[in-house]
């Protein structure tokens, strides 16, 4: 059984973070475990509180897990604050596994969930560790501190600059993007640029499209995918979570994916 760790924060409405992450991993077959490094009251409207676990606790969870599991992939998300994502990093460092990195920043209802501070950890004790970094076009340009991107070059020409502070790979996501079609470029320190893209679906209901999507992905590396490979899978996952959304009918404000879309009728 592939095994995959999620090291995030807990959402509790369900549709994002540590939440999102075992479901994805459920649905497509991989063994999830966890690492809880802040709790959220959370829903799909708002998020009304922000508890950082703290930073030995968060220690002391990753050593547990990989004292007596296998773990093949992590995925980290949200982390809250400096000294989580210190004790997370020298947690991680050294493990042998693929590692999957996404900045969470804001959540979907627009409440920040990392604070400025953080920043100068998250760069320089984090973005060295990834295999691949999956920032959405607002969060590569908080890292970059720069103007958003507009355009698909303006979008690679960032992932290439995020490249220069330490991950393998980059995959800009293209969802605050505008226009019909959604692309994301996976850009690998090769110069290799791989396009994904599809149809812009309207709806509202995209609560933690980016913590399924970073997830997915780790689940296909821990399968033993390659990194193409993986990122295609978790596409493709991803856009038949979008398209089911709508189907759930769950809160009233921005709903979760669907993550078992293919598994429940």
């Amino acid at each position: 059984m592939p095994i995959a760790l999620t090291v995030a924060g807990s959402d509790s409405g369900g549709g994002a973070g540590i939440q999102a992450d075992l479901k994805a991993f459920s649905a497509l077959g991989v063994y999830g475990a966890s690492v809880i490094a802040a709790v959220t009251a959370q829903n799909t409207c708002a998020v009304t509180a922000v508890h950082p676990i703290p930073e030995d606790i968060v220690a002391a969870q990753i050593d547990a897990v990989f004292d007596d599991l296998a773990v093949k992939a992590v995925k980290v998300g949200m982390l809250g604050g400096s000294p989580v994502i210190e004790s997370v990093a020298n947690g991680l460092r050294d493990r042998g596994v693929p590692l999957v990195i996404d900045p969470v920043m804001v959540a979907k209802s627009g409440d920040t969930l990392l604070p400025d501070s953080a920043l100068i950890a998250l760069r320089r004790d984090l973005l060295p560790l990834a295999d691949v970094l999956t920032p959405n076009l607002p969060e590569a340009a908080r890292l970059l501190e720069g103007p958003q991107a507009e355009t698909e070059v303006e979008a690679e020409a960032q992932g290439r600059r995020l490249l220069a502070l330490g991950p393998k790979a980059v995959l800009m996501k293209g969802g605050h993007a505008t226009g019909k079609v959604c692309v994301d470029q996976l850009i690998t320190a090769g110069g290799e640029t791989l396009r994904l893209q599809a149809p812009r679906r309207n709806t509202r209901n995209t609560h933690g499209t980016g913590c399924t999507l970073s997830s997915a992905i780790a689940a296909g590396l821990a399968k033993g995918q390659d990194l193409p490979e993986a990122v295609s899978t978790a596409h493709a996952y991803l856009q038949g979570a979008i398209a089911a959304a709508d189907g759930l009918g769950v809160g009233s404000g921005h709903g979760p994916v669907h993550h078992f879309h293919a598994l429940w009728s």
